[in-house]
């Protein structure tokens, strides 16, 4: 099953449906120096982007990069 990437997702849903997205969050714990994974599991990206002062479109794109490009989708 495959989930839909929104605002509202979970870190947990992501890693769990789209392990690929964890590579993003890691690249931003080394801006913030906080593991996303670690601190915010339960936490929607909307949740994490307002926690950390990220811009959620850029946060939301990268994301999305991600799932597009492990699952060959456009």
């Amino acid at each position: 099953m495959d989930i839909i990437l929104t605002p509202d997702t979970t870190v947990l849903e992501l890693a769990e449906y789209y392990p690929e997205t964890e590579a993003v969050f890691d690249r931003y714990r080394k801006r913030i120096g906080v593991c996303i994974c670690c601190e915010c599991l339960f936490c929607s990206v909307k949740e994490v982007a307002r926690r950390y002062e990220l811009d959620l479109d850029e946060l939301m794109a990268r994301l999305s990069n991600a799932i597009e490009s492990a699952t060959g989708e456009d």
